[in-house]
């Protein structure tokens, strides 16, 4: 990954593709940068082709649960869960779940999607 790797969005959907995290459910390692992405990807939400994606992203640090709509911020972290203020996403442990819907659905981190 370069250092100028920027996440990006999908015109058709709002998907955002973060290369920080890459897509390891679809085999895309984190660290993959936009640009070395396969020919033939596809949005994992809307399966619109790679040239949907033409706008940069703002990043935000903020990830959105798919299944109900949450915004995990790391600004504000989730004290009442045990998670600082200052928590990047990444950083959360990897047993972490949605603290709406997750106890119930067993949401998980793979379920969050970067927000602009």
């Amino acid at each position: 990954m370069g250092k100028t790797a920027q996440p990006y969005r999908c015109e058709v959907c709002g998907y955002v593709y973060d290369p920080e995290r890459g897509e390891p459910h679809q085999g895309i390692i984190p660290g993959t940068d936009f640009q070395d992405l396969p020919g033939d990807y596809t949005c994992p939400v809307c399966s619109a082709g790679k040239t949907a994606f033409g706008v940069r992203a703002a990043k935000t640090g903020r990830y959105r649960c798919v299944a109900c709509g949450y915004i995990y911020d790391p600004v504000r972290g989730e004290p009442k869960h045990g998670i600082e203020p200052g928590t990047a996403f990444r950083d959360l442990p990897d047993d972490y779940i949605c603290p709406v819907c997750g106890v119930y659905a067993k949401v998980g981190k793979s379920a969050f999607v970067a927000t602009e």
